[in-house]
């Protein structure tokens, strides 16, 4: 029997006895089954169509037909080993180069997110001969032991934080300690980076990379404060150590106005190491690292190749290389940047009707509602998050979920074909549960008095 006829029942039941429980489910207490999908919708077993506001990895829509196309017809004529020689690698390598500074020209291809991030910690380490790395508060950089090591989202739930990871304060302009009524919370938090480095050096140790996110995604849908980078950047390299931007979640024209989510930062930052992922291959298993001809020839002189029997094969490439044929041909930056202004525009009329919302924030289809019980105290509003969440698929089938440190911030990522008329939907559908949330919880009040 295929699996698509079993019952949901039995999926789930199969998935208890063979899958790892800590894999989770999107909506853990009643998983949706999903069977099919197109573009920017989620279709489950019984045809019931969902809207997907999570999906930023089927990047310009899901089972897009010139994705399909190019993959089949390449698996068709030759997928093999990464290291034989093929076109599609050099083609892929050249389109990607003509995105990012010029500086940034020589790439690894990896299989996902988390393999670019640690070959990333491996060149920053190999090319200023240093260990000590700072990072965000709150960032998460990826699943390998190497990056669990460097994400404090993930090592404060486990071994906890090691004597060569140093932590940053998240530049937090809504409940940070410095906010957006700060005269320039750009030097204030890239001054916080610039005492970390200070302290490191008291320590005797030195500084080989700083890690951040261009938008900390996890952090709770953050946008840096305009120059943090570029400050930071003066004080990372004065210290001898590189500036990696980590792309995974926030790359290849998300936010619209730019391909990458550094460039919003300006023209006069460019990082070092710039790591790339899970929208490259709209599903498919496909990432790099882009860095300069220097560190990748610190990289090579170490003496030890190098490989990746999958990276850069010519299926994968062939997928990316269709990947930025569809974003430029219907013109997914431009939608990015029209629909995303329209949602948040959207989202920011009701945060004047639902003391609720304490911040609409984002830029482009990275859009963050952040939750808060009392608008003076910024509490965080964890309860209702959740409950908005489940509201939102249970009763209108549209798929959004929270981050934060304190999951409090609804988030919304959605494939790049999200229209207008998908946004005006979701942003209704929360003002009708929002409504009804305060109207119910208005008569237990009134109940228990």
């Amino acid at each position: 029997m295929a699996l698509e006829k079993f019952r949901k029942e039995d999926t789930l039941a199969m998935r208890k006895k063979l899958i790892g429980q800590s894999c989770r489910l999107f909506y853990s207490d009643d998983p949706v089954k999903i069977v099919r999908a197109r573009g920017q919708y989620l279709f489950d077993e019984n045809g019931m169509r969902y809207l997907d506001c999570i999906s930023n990895v089927h990047h310009v829509g899901h089972c897009h037909p010139s994705i399909t196309q190019a993959a089949t017809a390449q698996m068709d004529l030759l997928n093999t080993n990464a290291r034989f020689l093929h076109d599609n690698i050099v083609l892929y390598a050249d389109r990607l180069a003509a995105t990012l500074p010029e500086k940034l020209c020589v790439f690894y291809f990896v299989n996902s997110g988390s393999e670019a991030n640690d070959l990333a910690l491996r060149l920053a380490q190999q090319y200023t001969q240093h260990e000590d790395v700072i990072v965000l508060d709150h960032a998460y950089h990826g699943h390998l032991m190497s990056l669990i090591d460097i994400s404090p989202y993930k090592f404060r739930k486990l071994a906890g934080q090691k004597e060569w990871v140093h932590v940053a304060p998240l530049p937090d302009t809504y409940r940070g300690i410095y906010k957006e009524n700060h005269p320039n919370p750009a030097q204030a938090y890239a001054d916080t980076v610039k005492d970390v480095i200070d302290e490191v050096h008291r320590k005797g140790r030195k500084i080989s990379a700083f890690f951040a996110e261009s938008l900390p995604s996890v952090g709770g849908q953050i946008i840096l404060p305009q120059g943090y980078s570029t400050k930071v950047a003066e004080y990372v390299r004065s210290a001898g150590a590189v500036f990696v931007a980590d792309e995974v979640q926030t790359g290849f024209g998300r936010v619209g106005s730019h391909f990458w989510a550094f460039q919003l930062q300006g023209e006069d930052f460019c990082p070092d190491i710039v790591t790339m992922g899970k929208p490259m291959g709209n599903g498919h298993p496909l990432a790099c690292v882009a860095t300069t001809v220097e560190i990748a020839g610190a990289f090579t002189a170490n003496g030890v190749e190098y490989f990746n029997t999958f990276g850069g094969n010519p299926v994968s490439c062939a997928i990316g290389l269709a990947v930025l044929d569809v974003i430029e041909k219907e013109d997914l930056r431009g939608n990015a940047m029209r629909v995303g202004a329209h949602l948040k525009d959207l989202l920011s009329k009701l945060q004047t009707r639902h003391q609720i919302i304490g911040d609409v924030r984002g830029v482009g289809l990275f859009v963050g509602l952040e939750l808060v019980t009392d608008t003076e105290k910024r509490t965080p509003a964890t309860d209702a998050a959740s409950r908005v969440v489940k509201r939102l698929k249970e009763e209108e089938r549209i798929c959004v979920s929270t981050d934060g440190p304190w999951e409090n911030v609804v988030k919304f990522k959605p494939p790049m074909c999200f229209s207008m008329e998908d946004a005006e939907l979701v942003v209704q559908s929360i003002d009708r549960i929002l409504t009804d949330m305060k109207t119910n919880d208005l008569k237990l009040e009134n109940e228990d008095i």
